[in-house]
């Protein structure tokens, strides 16, 4: 999606920005776009632990299933 941009289209998204938001709110949108992005990332991240645990647990019953059989 953002290789699409490059470096122009990057450089005036910026210009606008800082014409609309001005030189002093910058900082704090970065700031609040990364703590974001940082949030997300440790959901996603929870989320995949999660499954994870789910499929051990899953094969470990089978394993078991299997045991219980012979």
């Amino acid at each position: 999606m953002l290789s699409n941009i490059g470096i122009p289209g990057l450089v005036i998204v910026l210009v606008i920005a800082l014409i609309i938001f001005g030189p002093s709110k910058l900082p704090e949108i970065g700031r609040a776009f990364g703590r974001t992005l940082s949030e997300f990332k440790g959901a996603t991240k929870g989320l995949v632990s999660d499954s994870d645990k789910e499929e051990e647990k899953e094969s470990k019953s089978e394993v078991t299933a299997v045991k219980n059989e012979g």
